[in-house]
């Protein structure tokens, strides 16, 4: 079906071409730089050709989505969803898009679960049954239709040439292709693009993704409108349905991005703006960092400073999996969780030496997940336009499954929702009946795309990394209120505790083996991790000089540009 893999060399002579012509491009009068930092250099070129051609942030953040679709499909894709706030520099408004996936009206509680109610295990996981309704391109158009100063079809130029041209898989993509192949080889259409006859490609093998070169021409011809309905449509559910899916045409046009006041609150005179549900991230990195504003870090020792972070994490954790889901479906008691006052109750459980154990809080359950899916990218254009966005198609390669003819790998992110109240989806987060499984609704996420800001500097962060996200990104507010740095934040080692299991897992680095002793004997159970936590990409507008400063993770390949 796809052409041979073009030479990367065109490629590279090209980006050589797009690097002299951003460098020159860029100097036109601006109130300031320009930053970016994606997951992947080919987004952060993406993205600065748009600036450079006279869009805007809202522009290069379509660029970079659809970009990182084609080269970075294991973390997310226009088969998947996300969350983008955004800042308008103009008038300083500020909104959450809301692209999460729904569950398609065929959808209900029981849907994973066996005759005798256990769930059955990869039914939410492999396959297009575990696929909600994307919602990435929906919010390519509403962004560029109602925040850019482009045409979207001028902004998805840079994706399609990636699709056509190919691009060169590293060691991380190879291992995620590796993790996934047997799930990959039951969709013929995925496997004819990642796999090789069958087995898991060399580093720097090209993928070429024509049929998601023209899906994205589609998109950008239809102004986004051809994926929800007509013959894509009917491609789309159909390909679902004849694979064992629950897809129907309806479900694609009834999907609609929504746009959501964001979550606010302060930490020590640091502004925080975060996302509101389906996301929990907003609402729990509130509810921590209300917690520990109540405790003098700086008085305590290293050891304590991190037990009193961890017993916070381990509360705000509790507290999602108890209340929260999709707030157009449920009472989300959004006030209470992110008053202080509330958190001063919270506060007052914790003991200074001992950890509380978290079956004292409710439930265990006995598995957790990795989360190195997903994908994040941090903007601020010359005028202080700026975008953070977390967006994610779930597990690496989401469903695996492609719809044939299209070049769309589907999402798996109806494993977010709660199968069954009690149980842990695949990355050992228990919820309640709050996100139950229901027709037409959107799964709790951990995505936390967020803006910091205080008298000195702005701050543009967010991570991917599945459970571990809030607590990844409340670690970069706690070292970026300390005088922390763009490079410094980004190469923060990371701990995490997520209430159920009751474990505390670390990244290497991140705890001294006293600490872990010491830990371990106020009770807590520790555990190193094998891998690396998150991807972190951080822009910072220093607003006394008005420079611009930006990281990407360097755990992984991303790159951060200012220009």
């Amino acid at each position: 079906m796809n052409p041979a893999p073009t030479n990367m060399h065109s490629i590279k002579k090209l980006s050589v071409f797009v690097f002299l012509f951003l460098f020159l491009g860029f100097s036109h009068a601006q109130a300031h730089q320009a930053g970016v930092a994606t997951a992947h250099p080919l987004a952060t070129q993406a993205a600065h050709q748009i600036l450079a051609q006279g869009g805007n942030a809202f522009d290069a953040a379509v660029a970079a989505t659809a970009a990182l679709a084609v080269v970075e499909p294991a973390g997310s894709g226009l088969g998947g969803g996300g969350f983008w706030l955004l800042h308008r520099a103009k008038d300083g408004f500020e909104i959450m898009l809301d692209g999460r996936e729904m569950a398609p009206g065929g959808a209900h509680r029981d849907m994973y679960l066996d005759e005798e109610g256990n769930v059955i295990p990869k039914l939410s996981i492999d396959g297009p049954l575990s696929a909600g309704i994307p919602g990435v391109p929906a919010a390519l158009a509403h962004l560029a239709e109602n925040y850019g100063n482009l045409d979207l079809s001028k902004s998805l130029i840079p994706a399609i040439r990636y699709a056509r041209e190919g691009f060169a898989i590293d060691a991380h993509m190879q291992n995620l292709i590796k993790f996934r192949q047997p799930a990959l080889l039951a969709s013929p259409a995925a496997a004819e693009v990642f796999l090789v006859n069958g087995k898991v490609p060399p580093i720097g093998h090209e993928i070429v993704q024509s049929d998601l070169a023209d899906t994205l021409q589609m998109i950008a011809d239809t102004n986004g409108k051809g994926f929800y309905q007509g013959e894509f449509a009917n491609t789309l559910a159909s390909g679902v349905q004849s694979a064992g899916g629950i897809w129907k045409v309806e479900d694609l046009i009834n999907y609609k991005l929504i746009e959501r006041e964001p979550i606010r609150g302060e930490y020590h005179g640091i502004r925080i703006t975060s996302v509101a549900p389906p996301s929990s991230g907003g609402i729990a990195l509130i509810t921590m960092l209300n917690i520990l504003e109540g405790f003098d870090l700086d008085a305590v020792s290293p050891i304590q400073r991190k037990h009193l972070i961890i017993e916070a994490m381990r509360r705000a954790y509790r507290d999602r999996a108890q209340y929260l889901g999709d707030a157009d479906f449920i009472n989300v008691p959004i006030e209470r969780l992110t008053n202080k006052a509330y958190a001063s109750g919270l506060r007052a459980g914790i003991h200074p030496s001992k950890a509380t154990p978290s079956a004292l809080l409710p439930t265990a359950v006995d598995n957790a997940g990795n989360g190195n899916n997903t994908t994040h990218f941090s903007i601020v254009d010359g005028d202080g336009n700026r975008v953070a966005a977390t967006l994610s198609i779930n597990y690496p390669f989401g469903s695996a499954f492609m719809v044939p003819g299209t070049g769309v790998l589907l999402n798996d992110e109806m494993d977010d929702f709660s199968a069954k109240p009690g149980v842990a989806n695949v990355y050992g987060l228990a919820g309640a009946e709050a996100n139950a499984i229901e027709a037409g609704k959107r799964p709790l996420s951990s995505m936390t795309p967020t803006f910091l800001e205080d008298d000195k500097n702005i701050v543009i962060l967010g991570t991917p990394g599945g459970s571990r996200i809030i607590t990844m990104v409340l670690l970069a507010v706690l070292e970026y209120a300390d005088g922390g740095y763009a490079d410094s934040i980004v190469k923060l080692r990371r701990y995490h505790h997520q209430f159920l299991p009751d474990k505390l897992i670390y990244e290497s680095g991140a705890l001294t083996q006293a600490e872990v002793n010491q830990l371990e004997k106020w009770g807590y159970h520790v555990e190193q991790h094998g891998s690396t936590f998150g991807n972190m990409q951080v822009v910072i507008v220093d607003k006394n000089t008005e420079t611009v400063s930006a990281s990407s993770d360097p755990r992984r390949e991303g790159e951060a540009i200012v220009r």
